[in-house]
């Protein structure tokens, strides 16, 4: 018996194994300790989505450590010797049209890319949360209205919706994430709302509701924690999407703004280049495939190792 098992109230003999896949756990403690636990398990024993973790986590490291990372000035370039030079040890992916090292705006442009798939989440993940929860809980004429304006959301294609909100609000990094937020939303909605219309039918809801707990309160401290670990695998899900939407609104130029180095408008740049220069759009989207799949299985082994319904 460990000392960590005793101080958490394990009985003489078990281990803290034990205690942690026990199935009649002694306290919310040890029931919510044991379930991230399982959960953890049966994430790392998918090879992919720790491959996805490992990415992912590299990717949040690289965007902390850009300026150190960095070989050359991301912004700064010299046109009489640097320009449109091929990969080599002195560059390792090249310089551009500007004489600017390739390598360098890619890592500090995974600060811009990680900056947008946050915000995103932040803003976008609580209102659908928001939304079909109330939805789901409230139902009747609440319940179709707001999911009416869903359904008004999810007929337009993400990035032509995107497109629409960037040419009203201006073009710029700011403007781009607002617009990629407000079209993100309704995929979360409808997730919270299936959810909702399960649980508010427990007998779990019904003794809350026999005490005298109010509606808002109902929803706010019961239902939507029960729908976060749904919401937030189709978030992780979504990370790839919210890239190729952020790098195609870079690339038609209503994103991020020259010269910072957004992997989209990096990729426009190139194009100019692809077919004798290729490695000036190559390495920008070699990138946002890396990162995108690296998302796509990450999402994966959350949505295997958080479903509730799988065999642990």
């Amino acid at each position: 018996m460990t000392a960590n098992a005793t101080r958490n109230g394990a009985v003489p003999g078990e281990t803290l194994r034990d205690w942690l896949i026990s199935d009649r756990p002694r306290s919310r403690r040890q029931a919510s300790v044991g379930r991230a636990y399982r959960a953890w398990r049966g994430f790392s024993s998918n090879r992919l989505a720790m491959l996805g973790l490992v990415i992912v986590v590299g990717l949040v490291l690289v965007a902390i450590f850009a300026n150190l990372l960095s070989p050359y000035s991301p912004y700064i370039g010299d046109l009489r010797t640097t320009r449109l030079l091929p990969p080599s040890p002195a560059h390792w992916f090249g310089t551009d049209d500007q004489g600017r090292d390739i390598l360098s705006r890619i890592i500090q442009g995974s600060r811009i890319t990680l900056f947008v798939v946050v915000l995103v989440a932040i803003l976008a993940a609580p209102i659908g949360l928001a939304v079909g929860t109330v939805a789901g809980y409230s139902g009747g004429l609440i319940d179709a209205a707001l999911m009416r304006i869903t359904d008004i959301f999810l007929a337009f294609p993400r990035l032509i919706l995107a497109l629409a909100f960037v040419a009203a609000l201006g073009p710029g990094i700011e403007n781009a994430v607002l617009a990629i937020a407000i079209t993100s939303w309704p995929p979360y909605a409808r997730i919270a709302r299936a959810e909702t219309l399960t649980i508010r039918q427990t007998d779990y809801i019904a003794a809350v509701q026999l005490i005298g707990a109010s509606p808002w309160r109902i929803v706010l401290r019961h239902i939507m924690p029960l729908c976060v670990a749904s919401v937030i695998v189709r978030v992780t899900l979504d990370m790839a999407g919210i890239i190729l939407t952020a790098a195609g609104l870079g690339f038609l130029g209503l994103g991020a703004q020259p010269p910072m180095p957004e992997w989209g408008a990096m990729i426009a740049n190139g194009r100019l280049y692809v077919l004798d220069q290729w490695w000036v759009a190559a390495a920008p989207g070699a990138a946002i495939f890396v990162v995108s799949l690296a998302f796509n299985l990450l999402g994966d082994g959350l949505r295997d190792a958080l479903d509730p319904r799988a065999a642990k």
